[in-house]
């Protein structure tokens, strides 16, 4: 399907999209002749990002400072893209912050985690389906979610539930829109490795080895859509697919096997679980 939607004359919207991950997939998008729409709340990254596009080869490029949080300012956005291209065929739900949490710490951590990882996703979503649906045309809604929000590791629970609810919501997406008559929109998980963005540098000015650049998880993103997938689970330089999914499946025995939550990290179960890895 991906060959009928990523041409020239689709049109694609991507929050947080004016670096990182956002701003490689955008270039994806460019290099394949799509019009951009390149959705952030800095502002100040706009020319930089528009130049970077315009030299991967798109020939339109508009830009918007908007708050994923704010719903009005999201309806706002989607009738400002119908109104100037006709409509969305691609909207990449991409924006997200980690300003860190724990458990008992401020809640305005917790709110504003909240407020754009997975309200961010849920807005964009209510707010452009609806007219990629009526449309008729084909289309991809892709959310950008996170291994955090499947295996949950200790240490920023709120970046963690709302990576899970991120999964849990685009799943219930994916299945309402293969049952929707006449929608011809299909629902995709990114899920990125460790990827070297300004979100994961923690004041480091050189890409980690184990790392990822936006770059190489763009591309292998476009490589899954080709082949149709849901989940793109992206591994990265330190750790393989192969070990992705035994962590995964180590997380989902903790409720098989009825072990204590996170598990993983238990002194108790440490020994069974680099067993069970190596086996």
């Amino acid at each position: 399907m991906s060959d009928t939607v990523f041409k020239p004359d689709a049109v694609a919207v991507v929050t947080g999209g004016a670096a990182g991950i956002g701003l490689a997939i955008a270039k994806e998008f460019a290099s394949r002749g799509m019009t951009l729409v390149v959705v952030d709340n800095r502002p100040d990254h706009f020319s930089e990002a528009e130049a970077a596009l315009r030299g991967a080869g798109a020939t339109d490029v508009m830009t918007s400072a908007t708050d994923v949080s704010d719903l009005q300012q999201v309806i706002a956005l989607e009738q400002a893209v119908a109104d100037r291209f006709g409509g969305t065929d691609v909207l990449v739900n991409n924006a997200g912050i980690q300003p860190g949490s724990s458990m008992f710490g401020p809640m305005e951590a917790w709110r504003a985690v909240l407020e754009t990882n997975l309200w961010g996703i849920i807005h964009g979503t209510h707010s452009f389906a609806p007219r990629m649906i009526d449309r008729g045309r084909p289309g991809m809604i892709i959310n950008t979610g996170s291994k955090q929000g499947i295996t949950t590791p200790p240490g920023d629970p709120a970046y963690n539930v709302a990576k899970a609810g991120v999964k849990a919501y685009t799943e219930a997406l994916a299945y309402d829109l293969r049952n929707t008559e006449g929608a011809k929109i299909t629902a995709h998980l990114l899920i990125p490795g460790f990827v070297f963005t300004g979100l994961t540098a923690s004041g480091r000015s050189e890409k980690p080895e184990g790392a990822w650049t936006p770059e190489q998880t763009a591309a292998f993103m476009m490589e899954r859509l080709a082949e149709g997938d849901f989940y793109i689970l992206c591994p990265d330089n330190d750790v393989s697919r192969a070990l992705d999914q035994k962590r995964m499946a180590w997380a989902i025995g903790d409720i098989i096997e009825n072990r204590p939550p996170l598990s993983r990290w238990h002194p108790e179960y440490a020994d069974a679980f680099e067993a069970f890895v190596k086996s």
